[in-house]
């Protein structure tokens, strides 16, 4: 068995296998290990939306975007399924339309790719929009999606054929220190490595991941059976809650108003972090979501009445061929109150890289290429 490499990963979550490919791609010989048959973290529990608009404008964006562009690469060279649907945020209040015609009037110099539509035009982009009572969208036609399900089965299998990746899943490993990873299969070599264990605070540097600050978020999520093959959902869809949680909109003067609003109408969807989206899987199901929960102890409960908030908001933008609703399920991810990310280094060659909050899919091949680029 080779022992011997130019890179560990710990973690086979998005984070780390962005790492490995943008590393394998460079010609260095990786392993990733992770302690699970297969990647079932955060990774797999969300949207599959990569979203650069939701980034704000600057050094978060140009990389959402350098990183839109190497998930291309690597979706296209893999052969895995995906699409590049862009985005509507609809608007059906007054404040909605303020924010949303600021940001496409502002958006362009900052580097968004988008435009206000009138409601013709906006339902012409999607038949899922309710047009009662609709004032416009924002489109933007860089947002792309992927089944994060089937990706994170087929990227691993295409980076160990394509460019002799080593995995070993069902191992542990115990720790990392400067040039040496030991595992339950023995002691592994690299002169990097990177520990991307998303939420596991406990196993490596506890009290490094502890001291810093970093939390757990838990979000809720539901998925409708696949849509009949003649009914498509198009791009992926959001609404006014969602203008309040991206930090993108904080350019729009008129985004505070709309903020107070939303906490006097709809104070339970503010205590719950939700905010209301959709997008359509590779199987042509639609993913919804979602909720925000905090703190390091996450119950494995769900709670129903957060799954009814987010389907009765969603009734009032949009519609499904079939919306019934086939899967229920959490997910949780790791982040810091503070920093975008969480970077430490506890000792020479090995760096704990985790905790993108909640934007891994968006962010990770970005992030990985300037990681791997210093």
């Amino acid at each position: 068995m080779n022992q011997e490499f130019d890179l560990i990963i710990v973690g086979s979550g998005i984070v780390g296998l962005a790492h490995a490919s943008v590393a394998a791609r460079q010609g260095k010989r990786v392993a990733v290990f992770d302690r699970y048959p297969r990647p079932l973290g955060a990774s797999i529990r969300n949207f599959g939306m990569i979203w650069p608009i939701g980034q704000p404008a600057g050094h978060r964006l140009n990389t959402a975007l350098r990183s839109r562009e190497l998930w291309l690469e690597f979706l296209n060279a893999a052969g895995i399924e995906h699409q590049v649907p862009g985005c509507l945020h609809a608007a059906y209040r007054d404040d909605e339309t303020r924010v949303l015609q600021e940001f496409a009037a502002l958006g362009p110099a900052h580097g968004y790719r988008v435009q206000w539509l009138s409601p013709e035009e906006a339902t012409r982009h999607s038949k899922a929009l309710k047009p009662q009572s609709l004032q416009g969208a924002l489109w933007s036609d860089t947002e792309t999606t992927i089944d994060p399900r089937q990706a994170l089965r087929e990227l691993p299998v295409f980076l160990a054929n394509q460019f002799d990746v080593t995995f070993h899943y069902q191992t542990s490993v115990t720790s990392a220190t400067t040039g040496t990873v030991t595992t339950g299969k023995g002691v592994f070599n690299a002169p990097q490595i990177y520990i991307c264990s998303g939420e596991d605070f406990e196993t490596l540097y506890p009290e490094l991941l502890q001291s810093s600050g970093v939390t757990r978020v838990k979000l809720q999520m539901m998925r409708t059976p696949p849509q009949p093959d003649h009914w498509q959902l198009g791009p992926s869809l959001a609404a006014g809650l969602t203008l309040t949680h991206y930090k993108s909109f904080q350019i729009c003067p008129s985004l505070g108003a709309l903020k107070t609003r939303v906490a006097e109408e709809l104070p339970d969807y503010v205590k719950w972090g939700i905010h209301v989206m959709a997008s359509a899987t590779a199987d042509n199901a639609i993913t919804i979501g979602d909720s925000h929960e905090y703190g390091l102890t996450v119950e494995p409960f769900n709670k129903d009445f957060i799954d009814e908030l987010i389907l009765d908001y969603l009734k009032g933008f949009a519609t499904f061929a079939d919306n019934s609703i086939a899967e229920r399920w959490y997910g949780v991810y790791a982040k810091h109150p503070v920093t975008d990310w969480v970077d430490i280094t506890p000792c020479d060659g090995v760096r704990i890289f985790t905790s993108p909050g909640g934007a891994g899919m968006t962010m990770s091949f970005g992030l990985a290429w300037e990681n791997l680029n210093l």
